[in-house]
């Protein structure tokens, strides 16, 4: 089979790559240098096994990289459209950018050929292609990418979900996906499209529901992760759901379809208001870390503040939407010293020059009055906290998930902050 990847930024560089282990794969994207660094095995950001993968594809000659349609598109059997939707500050999806790409690359395919969409696109939008081009085939599947775990979620799906029209592509799909799936569900495309929105709604749902639920624990002496254990061992609930007090999502990825379906209700005339209310909550609760540091320190202004972790997840050095970015902020507007830790960030934007970037966790904590944990890389639990926490003004550490919770309680005096917790 040969398979075009259309979009090589995270989603699409780990699709190309794993594909190429089983196919032969072409990689589209009109960002010149982008493709040459790809080109060269080097993947366009930080995704643990991913530069190997790459590298091995290039070396067995079953993966390339190219800017040009009519190369990538020659003889493909299949496009896959792999962008990852860019999204603004209010989590709307740029929708058109993606299609824009998108309809370069179409007419240089076969009559005939397949188009699978896994970029995070609207409802609608196959049977709105279909008409553009009846020549084609078009389907749909949800992407599964997961930040620091990408290869592995790819190549051991628990599921793929597939939506298509009718089963004249069905085969070369099974193929597709026989390698990285337990099993592929078919569905109709446009409820395809609608598990995409409705899955990352649902968990968006039961984040913000947990995190409402603890905050109110904290008022009344309840322990949440006391709760959520309580809520996980209900069979009709299980252990599995997304139910860990902690922080809010960021990212953008859950508040992309969030906002999605808020759209589509609204221009449908339908009345909607769970689904609305799960982003307005979130942003709520993005303010927790700032809200506990101004109520243990008072006024900011003046105060050195320690931020351990600044990437939006570990193994990644993806600064974009960061919710620990954001606690920098709003830190610095309201005039605090900020220094901050991250083993995968060397440099920082313009924008966040005013923070002191250090080299190791111990200059970031010396002299601190208070300290966030954002980030939970697993180094951070390996450091000798007593040495250093004896460096610091106060030791006072807000840690939202509790990730330093074993670390931390065998020393004293040390003041632990963390949703859920009295």
């Amino acid at each position: 089979m040969n398979v075009t990847v259309l979009g090589l930024w995270h989603l699409g560089s780990v699709t190309a790559a794993c594909c190429a282990k089983h196919f032969s794969v072409v990689g589209l994207d009109f960002d010149a240098a982008n493709v040459a660094k790809l080109n060269s095995g080097q993947a366009p950001l930080l995704e643990p096994g991913l530069n190997e993968l790459i590298a091995a594809g290039l070396a067995a000659k079953k993966l390339s990289f190219t800017t040009d349609p009519k190369i990538a598109c020659a003889g493909a059997d299949m496009l896959w459209l792999t962008y990852d939707t860019p999204v603004n500050d209010q989590d709307e999806s740029d929708v058109e950018s993606v299609l824009g790409n998108l309809r370069r690359a179409l007419p240089n395919l076969p009559n005939g050929a397949l188009v699978l969409i896994s970029a995070q696109l609207p409802v609608g939008t196959c049977a709105k292609l279909e008409k553009e081009y009846p020549q084609l085939h078009f389907a749909s599947s949800p992407e599964n990418l997961r930040l620091g775990k990408a290869i592995n979620s790819f190549e051991k799906a628990e599921r793929a979900i597939v939506g298509i029209r009718t089963d004249a592509k069905k085969d070369l799909l099974e193929q597709l996906f026989k390698p990285f799936a337990a099993q592929t569900i078919f569905m109709r495309t446009e409820s395809a499209e609608m598990v995409k929105h409705a899955l990352n709604s649902f968990l968006a749902l039961s984040i913000t529901f947990i995190n409402e639920v603890a905050r109110l624990c904290e008022y009344t002496g309840a322990d949440a992760k006391e709760v959520s254990i309580g809520l996980k061992s209900e069979a009709r609930i299980g252990p599995k759901a997304y139910l860990g007090p902690g922080g809010p999502f960021a990212g953008g990825t859950l508040a992309r379809d969030v906002v999605t379906l808020s759209k589509l209700a609204e221009a449908n005339g339908e009345k909607i208001s769970v689904i609305p209310a799960i982003k307005q909550s979130n942003d709520l609760h993005r303010g927790w870390a700032f809200r506990r540091l101004q109520s243990r320190l008072g006024d900011l202004r003046g105060k050195r503040i320690s931020i351990l972790g600044l990437t939006y997840t570990t193994n990644t050095d993806t600064l974009r939407r960061s919710a620990a970015v954001e606690l920098c902020q709003q830190l610095l507007a309201a005039g605090a010293k900020v220094s901050a830790f991250d083993p995968a960030v060397k440099n920082l934007p313009e924008d966040l020059s005013k923070i002191e970037l250090a080299s190791e966790i111990s200059a970031a904590l010396s002299g601190a009055e208070a300290v966030a944990v954002c980030t939970e890389w697993p180094q951070f639990r390996q450091a000798d906290w007593a040495k250093m926490i004896s460096t610091m003004r106060l030791p006072v550490f807000v840690d939202a998930n509790r990730f330093l919770e074993k670390e931390l309680k065998t020393i004293t005096g040390v003041e632990h902050l963390s949703v859920g917790r009295a």
